[in-house]
């Protein structure tokens, strides 16, 4: 906890502003999100000589890279370049330094995802990804505002199809001549009047196979490959969904949707679920135990209790991957630390709980986000301590808990909630399955994706013989990296000028579920920010960027703008 506050009052004691007075009055790039491509931005345009502003919403940048997910999703770590692979080689450097390891010896730790050779490290403490950033950001001339969050209502003033300036809710006002909205949730994208959508296109609208409605089945890929959709991270069989078993009259228990998810492959408005990636460590001096929440509600977890008590034999052959006893994926991280994240039917995902997230007000995401904890709390305390859970699963969870050194919140949870899909933009070039197979090729590559085409599960429903069953997950795998469009970062033409989009970008449900990992972010904030720099230069509009002089800049900095296996 000592070690966080002390960085960040290091952070806001260099080049950086907090909630006071800032430096200027009007930069030449404003980023709006302090994720990883926020970050990731900001250094770009400070090292091209532009004035760079960060209005970050919360009290800590870096996103959901140091907000719990220290296990990268990769896909080619040879599709890695620029900024983001010295992120990772300095996350290397970080820990080649012994004073780093307080609570393991090196030696110790197993380099999960890491070759010992190569120049990077892919696995990290959500701590350890906040100083490298911090170090990454201080020798630049960028200015930050912490806990400002935008005036979605009115906020963004244009002049005709250029964004002037920007109004936070406390009335702060800031201009700019380029903008970067580098929100998980578009936020700014949406104020700004540009085109989205959000939820899951049916596959007809985009000629795809794995978008929409997804049940339990295998599932081809337009290229004939296989998809094993909704196969896993679901209830084994015969899992009841009544509050009396047996009995429908009595009703559905929590969390279970009314009615069937609808016809496969058709479109909805359906979100795949959100969770805290967990930042756990079983070291006695570093642990907090889970705790009951107070408003604990054990009907919650009923199918959690069912689902264990339906086995038919020994629960450790419940399931054919994963842990065999508790529904996590438990990454180990340095100094005796995980990232841990959902598995199996009934686990940290909050499915179906998240559906409204994309478009409600501040004060509606406050309670989804604040739900989703106290239905993981409640999680971890069942897990660990529960009668109905059994003794042997209880006796691998109890050893674990939060952390007293990583986050600033007294119960070691964190404020940053794993939001892996929110709003999209809908551009002039839409990326879809066809990209990610390789059917469809942009020819204005600003970054290679090369994660499989994934979603999580998006619905919990009674199936047709009467048990639960949850829907939405999608795992297609073992794709070559393929080209993301600069068009697909920069609103339609006509809409708005000024304006480029890293995070939220123009995508189906499907191929988001491939772009959207941390890595790539960072990349394409690079790409947003050297964009925007060279459209200030240019003085023409972010959409008549000169795509050949981009992306020469891009090869000068490391980025990998073409691919051979």
């Amino acid at each position: 906890m000592r070690k966080i506050k002390l960085s960040l009052l290091l952070l806001i004691a260099f080049n950086f502003i907090s909630n006071g007075q800032n430096k200027l009055s009007s930069y030449d790039i404003i980023i709006y999100g302090g994720t990883s491509a926020g970050v990731s931005a900001a250094i770009q345009s400070s090292r091209l000589q532009k004035s760079v502003l960060i209005i970050e919403p919360s009290s800590r940048i870096g996103g959901l890279t140091t907000g719990g997910l220290g296990a990268t999703d990769i896909g080619s770590k040879q599709a890695i370049g620029g900024i983001s692979r010295e992120f990772y080689e300095n996350i290397k450097k970080y820990y080649e330094t012994s004073e780093n390891w307080s609570w393991q010896n090196p030696n110790e730790y197993e380099q999960s995802r890491n070759d010992k050779n190569e120049d990077a490290m892919w696995t990290f403490e959500p701590s350890a990804a906040l100083k490298v950033y911090e170090e990454m950001m201080q020798p630049e001339k960028i200015d930050i505002v912490f806990n400002e969050r935008l005036n979605r209502e009115g906020g963004v003033r244009k002049r005709g199809q250029k964004i002037v300036e920007i109004e936070m809710e406390s009335g702060r006002k800031f201009k700019g001549k380029v903008f970067i909205d580098a929100t998980y949730e578009g936020d700014l994208m949406a104020a700004a009047g540009v085109s989205y959508t959000y939820g899951r296109e049916s596959n007809k609208q985009y000629g795809e196979t794995l978008n929409g409605v997804q049940a339990n089945k295998l599932a081809l890929t337009l290229k004939g490959g296989i998809s094993r959709n909704s196969l896993h991270h679901n209830f084994i069989d015969r899992v009841d969904p009544y509050v009396v078993k047996g009995d429908p009259g009595s009703g559905l228990l929590p969390f279970i949707e009314e009615g069937a998810p609808g016809v496969d492959g058709s479109g909805d408005k359906g979100i795949q679920a959100y969770c805290f990636r967990m930042t756990l460590t079983d070291h006695p001096e570093n642990r907090i135990p889970f705790k009951k929440p107070d408003n604990y509600n054990e009907q919650e977890y009923e199918l959690l209790f069912r689902n264990y008590e339906a086995a038919d034999g020994p629960i450790e052959k419940m399931y054919h991957y994963g842990d065999p006893l508790v529904p996590w994926i438990n990454t180990p991280m340095p100094n005796r630390k995980t990232d841990t994240n959902n598995q199996k039917g009934f686990s940290t995902d909050f499915i179906g709980q998240n559906h409204d997230y994309p478009e409600a007000s501040y004060k509606e995401r406050e309670k989804i986000i604040e739900r989703h904890r106290n239905y993981q709390q409640g999680l971890m305390w069942t897990l660990a301590y529960h009668p109905r859970i059994p003794e042997k699963v209880r006796d691998v969870v109890s050893d674990w808990g939060t952390c007293k050194d990583e986050y600033e919140r007294a119960d070691g949870w964190q404020e940053q909630l794993y939001i892996r899909e929110a709003r999209r933009m809908i551009s002039d070039y839409v990326m879809t399955q066809k990209n990610c197979e390789g059917i469809d090729v942009a020819d204005d590559v600003i970054c290679y994706a090369g994660y499989g085409m994934d979603s999580h599960q998006v619905k919990r429903y009674v199936d047709v013989n009467g048990y639960v069953q949850n829907e939405g997950n999608v795992e297609a795998r073992s794709m070559p990296p393929y080209p993301v469009s600069y068009r697909s970062i920069v609103p339609k033409v006509g809409e708005c000028n000024n304006l480029l989009v890293p995070v939220c970008v123009s995508s189906t449900h499907i191929a988001f579920g491939s772009i959207r990992m941390e890595p790539v972010f960072m990349i394409l904030g690079q790409s947003a920010a050297t964009a925007a720099s060279l459209a200030i230069d240019s003085d023409v509009e972010i959409q008549n960027v000169d795509y050949n002089i981009l992306k020469n800049i891009l090869l000068k900095d490391k980025q990998v703008l073409s691919y051979k296996p």
